[in-house]
């Protein structure tokens, strides 16, 4: 079933867009905030994998370090992005992947990328 999901959740987008110049310092000034909302997403936590051997593999602990977005098709996620699930500033990890169409019905497939909490 292609997205948008019926019961999925809204994760928004935080883009910033292109410095409009340099402050007097020569520091790049933040360009214009947009806020982009995908509505009909599938989010799910994605866990640390603990170090082999360590204390957190023997006491068999689950961190859960950020989310696993699946967008409805076609959602356009740049790695320069920040997204705000569930009240939460997370950071785009890595390139976003698109699903393509499927080869057995033609529909579009969701478009994934992992966000990482941004934490200190």
């Amino acid at each position: 079933m292609p997205g948008p999901y019926p019961f999925g959740e809204t994760v928004t987008l935080v883009r910033t867009g292109t410095s409009p110049g340099r402050d007097p310092r020569g520091q790049p000034i933040p360009g214009p905030v947009t806020e982009i909302p995908l509505h009909g997403c599938v989010v799910a936590p994605r866990q640390a994998s603990p170090q082999v051997g360590g204390a957190e593999q023997q006491g068999r602990d689950t961190v859960i370090v950020g989310w696993t977005i699946y967008a409805p098709a076609g959602s356009d996620v740049r790695t320069t992005d920040r997204a705000r699930i569930r009240g939460e500033l997370c950071e785009i990890t890595g390139e976003a992947g698109d699903w393509g169409r499927s080869p057995f019905t033609g529909t579009a497939g969701p478009v994934q990328f992992a966000a990482d909490r941004v934490t200190g």
